[in-house]
């Protein structure tokens, strides 16, 4: 490991306005191979005043997810540090689910804290976003894919007509978006595709997005649970409410917008938290946005060994997700093993929440719940 002379900025470029709140790099892990790209050259000219360190793998770097003393440091290293890498392997993984493809993705990690997310379970003891300076290889690679799918022969509980390619599965794409022009990279080419859509969930409200031009081809998913539970688990990311009141925002510049419903955590009173969570949507949506809006709404599942890192930064948060009188283990579509809910209980909590969303948002189609 080594520190770096700053590569030169690019021309034209210049350091960006940012959330304080959410990133304030003082350092650049990077992969030298990153560093001689453009893309890698803007992340770094974001942030002039902070040290550049070479690395031989952004994923892997020993003084932050090697370190069991980083979780004391948990936020602060979200805060502080970013990586820089070069995306190797290209691949489009089949899901099915919320998306018909998972794109190989141009980030990994966040500056938010969702104490319940499972990127950080293959990380280690610290989990900043690592950016990779290839987009225009990931961008090929998707234009490629896409063309050989032709055009999507029915419709599925993805979508109706287009493939659905998830851009963020292990980042949140509204953040990254301040890190760099990936996002831009990847709504612009989207909206060339007539055959797919690119989409994201989010709890970041970045309205920078707004100024691009996404042309119905790329869907935003805000994240919303109940507030009382948000601030809880929720740690860094945007006020609930701000997410709602965003929808109809995005909507008229252009995007799909839909809800995740997630993640859904069981308590006492969790069923009235979201009867009011859903009276709110109802009374915030603008009729256009309610017309084209659906949802996935997705339960809990938790894993061990994050509970165990999560012990270390956010205890009070483990409270509520780590519940064994409730839960039991599961092995997830992706291999992992993970808990869940005991699932004679899921089955009917499940049931109960779809019956309120019926009764309360009429409006609001569940593409799918699990």
């Amino acid at each position: 490991m080594t520190t770096s002379a700053r590569p030169a900025q690019p021309a034209g470029t210049a350091p960006v306005a940012r959330p304080r709140r959410l990133l304030d790099v003082r350092t650049v892990y990077a992969e030298p191979a990153a560093l001689a790209l453009p893309r890698g050259q803007q992340v770094v000219a974001r942030w002039p005043e902070a040290e550049v360190v070479e690395v031989a793998s952004a994923l892997r770097i020993p003084a932050v997810h090697g370190d069991d003393a980083s979780v004391e440091r948990w936020v602060r290293t979200k805060t502080e540090v970013l990586a820089l890498g070069v995306r190797k392997s290209m691949a489009a993984r089949k899901n099915d689910r919320s998306a018909n493809w998972i794109a190989p993705s141009l980030s990994n990690g966040c500056a938010m804290a969702c104490a319940y997310c499972y990127v950080p379970r293959h990380k280690g003891y610290a989990n900043p976003i690592t950016v990779y300076a290839n987009s225009d290889d990931v961008v090929g690679y998707l234009q490629r894919h896409v063309a050989r799918q032709g055009v999507k022969p029915g419709p599925d509980q993805c979508d109706p007509a287009a493939w659905v390619y998830d851009i963020g599965e292990n980042s949140d794409a509204s953040v990254d978006a301040v890190v760099s022009d990936n996002v831009r990279d990847l709504v612009a080419a989207f909206a060339r595709m007539p055959t797919a859509k690119a989409s994201f969930a989010t709890k970041h409200v970045n309205r920078d997005l707004l100024t691009y031009d996404p042309r119905g081809r790329t869907r935003v998913r805000f994240s919303v649970m109940p507030e009382r539970m948000a601030k809880l688990v929720d740690v860094r990311t945007d006020p609930v409410r701000e997410r709602i009141a965003a929808v109809d925002d995005f909507v008229e510049a252009g995007y799909e917008v839909h809800l995740n419903l997630s993640p859904v955590i069981v308590h006492e009173g969790w069923l009235q938290e979201w009867a009011e969570l859903l009276a709110q949507l109802d009374d915030a949506l603008s009729p256009r946005s309610k017309t084209q809006c659906a949802a996935e709404v997705i339960f809990l599942t938790h894993n061990a060994g994050l509970h165990e890192v999560n012990l270390g930064w956010h205890p009070k948060g483990e409270e509520a997700l780590w519940r064994p009188d409730v839960q039991e283990a599961k092995r997830s579509h992706n291999g992992m093993e993970n808990v869940r809910y005991r699932a004679r209980w899921k089955a009917v909590w499940v049931q109960r929440l779809l019956d309120l969303i019926a009764e309360r948002t009429p409006w609001l189609t569940v593409r799918y719940a699990f």
